[in-house]
């Protein structure tokens, strides 16, 4: 039974189109509409609506239902339309009239907006646990190998001394920014929608409050009309946020990809995470990497399609929003497990230290030499000119006491590891 129902079917093929994908999608969110309704039945029992008994009976067949969706148990049908009508039904078809009475004072858009704001908020958890273990590998890297030279490069071309530290300290950094923003991303849809109903309240003296700390929200949503207006828009911030984590593992999958090149061969990477080709015996391809570096690309188009979906539309519910739930939704999972591969490789990497020590020439202490003659009391244009027409005349120098030479904050020398640590610890404690 659908939960409009008032005596009338829908055209089947319409009704499949309108369905789509979501009873597959709303599996994930079977364990969270559970406790959205447990939280709701429980405040409609505080304000005198359902007896203490009915709410007993309610919250144990709810509580049931997650037990047995979370052990794969418990599954939606095309028939349901979604997982609201399914709980529902599950529930009616065991408690008779009281399951009815369930959704007193609730729409199924507010009911939704619960759903996906505790399951972003446990994905976001998740996140946060794989970047912290991905930066703290880097920054192990980084410490242990921040004596290690290799040439640093500009549009590509070889340009000024660098070090495996230097590199693996500002894919960390980077994270590290990435995880300040996704912590403004959770603040943000850390409140409770329970309670707008479909997007202007109800008659009921519900406690809105009551329920926002049952589910542990940190407030409640305020306006009942933005609540619903929020939909789209706060998940368009979350992908936002995903699409930064992707973009700085992209940029980590490509160095990668190139270090371990033979021409380069900085870096061998993990043997077991590089699949062969089917016809050239000695192939071993970084496909893990060039897989993360194309989600990358995806996750950007998610955050578009969400965005685009939500643009221009009225205030209010709209069934438009029913197609921001597969990218977000696809976008969280496929950031997730590309921290987790990414720290897998990361945490296996040979560094091939005197390959490293090779690759340097006199042309990369070009711009050292201009500022030594500067030093020497030339005026740097000068000096620019004179190193340029005279390439010949730079130094071949040591590169590793090169790197460790330049100690201000955050060159090679100082790389400000300890400060990277203690950003992890503190969002630890």
């Amino acid at each position: 039974m659908k939960l409009w129902d008032k005596g009338y079917e829908l055209d089947h093929t319409v009704e499949r189109f309108m369905t789509g994908d979501d009873p597959l999608l709303d599996q994930r969110l079977i364990p969270y509409d559970c406790l959205g309704s447990i939280a709701h039945v429980e405040m409609l029992t505080h304000i005198g609506i359902l007896t203490p008994n009915e709410c007993a009976l309610l919250c144990q067949e709810l509580n049931q239902i997650k037990e047995q969706a979370e052990q794969g148990l418990f599954n939606i049908e095309s028939a349901d339309e979604d997982v609201h009508t399914a709980v529902e039904n599950a529930i009616t078809e065991k408690l008779g009239d009281l399951g009815q009475k369930m959704h007193t004072g609730r729409s199924r858009n507010d009911q939704v907006l619960v759903d996906l704001r505790l399951y972003m908020k446990d994905q976001i958890n998740l996140l946060f646990q794989a970047m912290h273990q991905l930066c703290l590998t880097l920054v192990d890297f980084a410490e242990q190998h921040q004596a290690i030279p290799i040439p640093g490069r500009t549009h590509t071309q070889r340009a000024m001394p660098s070090s495996l530290g230097l590199w693996s300290g500002a894919m960390a950094e980077s994270l590290c920014d990435d995880r300040q923003l996704l912590e403004g991303a959770l603040h943000l849809i850390d409140q409770s929608p329970l309670g707008s109903a479909a997007s202007y309240g109800v008659s009921l003296p519900i406690d809105r409050e009551f329920c926002a700390a049952k589910l542990r929200f940190a407030k409640v949503q305020n306006n009942v009309l933005y609540v619903n207006n929020s939909r789209g828009k706060f998940e368009a911030i979350v992908l936002h946020a995903c699409t930064q984590i992707m973009n700085t593992l992209s940029k980590c999958a490509a160095d990668l990809i190139l270090f371990s090149i033979p021409e380069l061969g900085y870096l061998t990477l993990p043997e077991k995470f590089c699949p062969g080709s089917s016809l050239m015996p000695q192939k071993r391809n970084p496909c893990p990497l060039e897989l993360i570096r194309a989600k990358a690309a995806t996750v950007n188009g998610y955050l578009m399609a969400v965005l685009e979906i939500c643009r221009g539309l009225p205030s209010g519910y709209h069934r438009d929003f029913q197609e921001t739930k597969r990218p977000l939704m696809l976008g969280l999972e496929i950031t997730v497990d590309s921290l987790v591969v990414m720290n897998a490789i990361c945490k296996e990497l040979t560094v091939n230290s005197q390959t490293c020590l090779q690759a340097f020439s006199s042309e990369l202490y070009a711009t050292d030499y201009a500022l030594e003659l500067v030093k020497a009391g030339m005026p740097f244009r000068q000096a620019y000119r004179y190193v340029g027409m005279n390439p010949e005349k730079v130094p071949l120098l040591d590169p590793v006491e090169n790197i460790l030479s330049k100690t201000h904050t955050g060159a090679t020398g100082n790389l400000g590891l300890k400060d990277l640590r203690k950003f992890l610890e503190d969002r630890c404690s």
